[in-house]
């Protein structure tokens, strides 16, 4: 989840309006959300993590904000491999983008400003993650670097300055390879030539609830705390995440016209405390008809392979969650991904034509 910018961007403007390419990983979100990055549908960070907290006893609100932290580490760290690594089978939904995050303390909601303050965080944004591998980590940007200038125009400080400098930033990636960003780093400012990275432009979002789920609504990807608890690798957790991303890519949640809902039960978990209510149902989310969702693990494999991962394990991971989390499970992922038996005998066959072309030495391409 994502404690997002208390006038969040949502009742302003659409949030498609305002976000910043400068990321990879997380889009925005509604009032009560965690923290924002500034990013197009998604930020190449690798991890948002927090600054190194002050040596004082741990705040039950600094703790809730660490735990979220280790979370969403764990949920981009394993994501940007597969944004950076896919742009060209995500078709019309890849962009030119930076590799980095940035906040403020007041990219979170009004109860935890005083923690964010003490885990190191100002009314400047300051660099919370970078992608290495990504232009941002090339050029030397680093975690805790505070952002100064965009193209020698001062970034805007205070309670509004993401918004702000997702509207400075919006234009530029349009028209560029590079932007350049001043940043101050031990008292003096230094200014950087950043590239921008092709990479698939979705949302990668923490679900805050224990629920082993995930969604898709055609621009973000959202994956439940109790999803990345119940995978036991990070392989596993790439199948997961590029099967959400296979769905958006594929155009499923519009196909099967559930995009508003699924827009709904994303904005709903992203918040620090979502609505329970919905949590005991189905929400209003119908099943995947097997077709399709058939289709959508077999594209996910080849985005899993390409970006570095194992595909061996693929069927015993989505049969094992099938058996502990049947479809009779409300809200689970079964219940809404119900033709196991389909997808193992599609699985199998697409991680076979995989591994031949990876043993032939061809291209991983479906």
């Amino acid at each position: 989840m994502r404690l997002t910018h208390r006038s969040c961007w949502r009742g302003v403007k659409r949030c498609a309006e305002v976000t910043l390419p400068v990321l990879l990983l997380a889009s925005c979100a509604t009032q009560e959300t965690t923290a924002s990055t500034i990013t197009s549908t998604a930020s190449l960070a690798r991890a948002v993590a927090a600054p190194k907290p002050a040596a004082t006893a741990i705040t039950p609100q600094q703790s809730e904000l660490k735990n979220l932290f280790a979370l969403q580490d764990r949920l981009y760290d394993v994501a940007a491999p597969l944004l950076v690594n896919n742009a060209i089978l995500c078709r019309n939904n890849a962009r030119n983008l930076l590799g980095f995050t940035a906040k403020t303390k007041f990219s979170y909601t009004a109860e935890l400003i005083e923690a964010a303050t003490a885990l190191g965080l100002t009314d400047q944004l300051q660099v919370t993650g970078v992608l290495t591998g990504g232009g941002a980590a090339k050029v030397g940007l680093q975690r805790g670097d505070l952002l100064v200038a965009i193209q020698d125009k001062p970034v805007p400080i205070g309670a509004d300055a993401e918004r702000q400098t997702a509207l400075m930033l919006g234009p530029l990636v349009n028209s560029r390879s590079s932007i350049k960003i001043t940043i101050a780093r031990n008292g003096g400012n230094q200014t950087l030539d950043v590239p921008l990275t092709r990479a698939c432009a979705f949302g990668i979002e923490l679900g805050n609830t224990d629920n082993v789920i995930s969604y898709a609504d055609g621009r973000r990807v959202l994956i439940s705390a109790g999803m990345i608890k119940f995978v036991r690798s990070d392989d596993e957790l790439a199948y997961v995440i590029a099967k959400e991303m296979a769905h958006n890519t594929l155009t499923h949640p519009a196909r099967q016209r559930l995009t508003a809902t699924l827009s709904g039960v994303i904005d709903n978990l992203i918040r620090l405390r979502p609505d329970a209510a919905p949590l005991s149902g189905a929400a209003g989310v119908k099943p995947y008809p097997k077709q399709l969702d058939a289709s959508a693990d077999q594209l996910s494999l080849y985005m899993v392979a390409r970006a570095g991962y194992k595909v061996d394990d693929a069927s015993a991971f989505w049969q094992s969650l099938a058996n502990q989390y049947p479809a009779n499970v409300l809200n689970g992922y079964t219940a809404i991904h119900p033709a196991t038996t389909y997808r193992i005998a599609a699985i199998e066959q697409t991680v076979s034509a995989i591994l031949a072309k990876q043993t032939s030495g061809s291209t991983v391409l479906p």
